[in-house]
């Protein structure tokens, strides 16, 4: 499979420090055993959170996007 980058997620994600955060979040819930939404058998869940960040299947939840609004890192209007 092709190798995924930053750039790709950015593609989506257009803050680098909310890539961060979703994907963070995505690999522990991958961890703790949530199926994955994208097929890439053989990545680290690392990995497979980023391309299903790139692949636009990965969302801030309003609570998310409520508490890095709160902290200054998403603009109130996104």
């Amino acid at each position: 499979m092709a190798r995924i980058t930053v750039e790709d997620c950015l593609r989506n994600i257009e803050n680098r420090f909310i890539l961060v955060h979703m994907a963070s979040q995505r690999t522990r819930q991958l961890l703790k055993g949530a199926s994955p939404l994208v097929a890439a058998p053989e990545n680290r869940e690392v990995v497979q959170s980023l391309r299903e960040i790139a692949a636009g299947k990965v969302r801030l939840t309003e609570a998310t996007i409520t508490r890095l609004q709160e902290r200054d890192i998403l603009d109130a209007k996104s």
